[in-house]
C-alpha cells in the first residue's frame, strides 16, 4: 500500500523540474463580461514557489481574473500558460491533465456540510485517481495532518471553527498534490490571530513543499506577511498598475494611489 501511495505522488508531482521557468504565464489577457471590458491585455507570471498575491480596490476584477486562471471562465482573448501548456486551448484530457495540476480554495471554503473532513478530503482522490479505499483514507489524513488537523478527520464542517474549516479546505485543495493552489480570500472572515495562523500555514506549505500559491487578497497584514511578489489591478485602468514587493511599492511607487492603498492614506475629496 505505502508503495502505492509513493507511485501515486510520483505521478501526480512529474518534473519538478520549473525552477528556470514561469509556472503560470499570463499572456495578453483580455476578459469581459457580455460587451463590458473588465481587464485589457493583461500579462504577468508567476515562478515556481512564490507566494504570488493578486490585490487592487473593489470591482477592479480580481475575482474574475481568478476564475479565468482556474479554468471556470474563458478570455476574450489571450492565453493562460500553466507548465507552459495554454489551458485555453486544452482539450479533453490534455484540459483535464492542467486543471489536475493545480488546487482551488474558495472564499467560503465550499466543504460538503453532509461529510467529514476525511471525506471531503478524500472526495477529489475518489473522483480522479484508481486508488484504494484504504490508500485513500490514508492520504487523506496525510492531508489533513499537514494543515493542523490530525484528530478531526470525523467532525464535519458545523463543528469546527472558520479557521479549521479554511484549513481543511486546503487541504481538500492538496489532496491531489497539486504543484500550485489558488486561493480565493483566505482571510475573509478571521479574527486576527486566526489569520495570521493561516498565514503561518501557506508560508509552511509553501517553504516545505515548494509549492506555489497564488492568493486573491485585500488584507494587508497578510500581503505584508506571507507574499513574495504581488500584482495591483486597477478598475480605471482595466489592468495592472503596480508589480512587485509590497515593501517597495508602500515606499516607492510611482503612482500615489499605490502607495496610499498600501499606507491605507485616505483619499482627499474636492468639493
Amino acid at each position: 500500500m505505502q508503495e502505492f501511495i509513493l507511485k501515486y505522488t510520483d505521478l501526480l508531482n512529474p518534473g519538478k523540474n520549473f525552477m528556470t521557468q514561469p509556472i503560470i504565464q499570463v499572456n495578453q489577457l483580455t476578459a469581459m463580461y457580455g460587451d463590458t471590458v473588465i481587464l485589457k491585455n493583461i500579462c504577468f507570471s508567476v515562478n515556481r514557489g512564490e507566494i504570488f498575491i493578486i490585490l487592487g480596490g473593489s470591482g477592479c476584477g480580481k475575482s474574475t481574473l481568478l476564475k479565468h486562471l482556474i479554468g471556470l471562465y474563458s478570455p476574450a482573448s489571450g492565453e493562460i500558460r500553466i507548465h507552459g501548456d495554454d489551458l485555453v486551448q486544452a482539450k479533453g484530457i490534455a484540459r483535464k491533465a492542467l486543471i489536475k495540476s493545480f488546487g482551488v480554495m474558495y472564499q467560503t471554503g465550499a466543504l460538503f456540510g453532509s461529510m467529514t473532513l476525511l471525506e471531503n478530503v478524500c472526495l477529489p482522490l475518489e473522483e480522479f485517481t484508481q486508488i484504494p479505499r484504504e490508500g485513500i483514507q490514508q492520504i487523506g489524513r496525510m492531508k489533513l495532518n499537514l494543515v493542523g488537523l490530525s484528530g478531526y478527520e470525523q467532525y464535519r464542517p458545523s463543528e469546527i471553527s472558520g479557521g479549521m474549516q479554511k484549513r481543511a479546505a486546503i487541504a481538500r485543495a492538496m489532496a491531489l498534490d497539486p504543484d500550485i493552489l489558488f486561493l480565493d480570500e483566505p482571510s475573509a472572515g478571521l479574527d486576527p490571530i486566526t489569520s495570521a495562523e493561516l498565514d503561518h500555514l501557506i508560508v509552511r506549505l509553501s517553504n516545505d513543499l515548494n509549492m506555489t500559491f497564488v492568493i486573491v487578497t485585500h488584507e494587508l497584514a497578510s500581503i505584508e506577511t506571507i507574499s513574495d511578489r504581488v500584482i495591483m489591478l486597477d478598475k480605471r485602468k482595466k489592468g495592472i498598475v503596480a508589480e512587485g514587493h509590497p515593501s517597495e511599492l508602500k515606499k516607492q511607487s510611482d503612482i500615489p494611489w499605490v502607495r496610499q492603498f498600501f499606507n491605507r492614506e485616505i483619499h482627499e475629496i474636492s468639493t
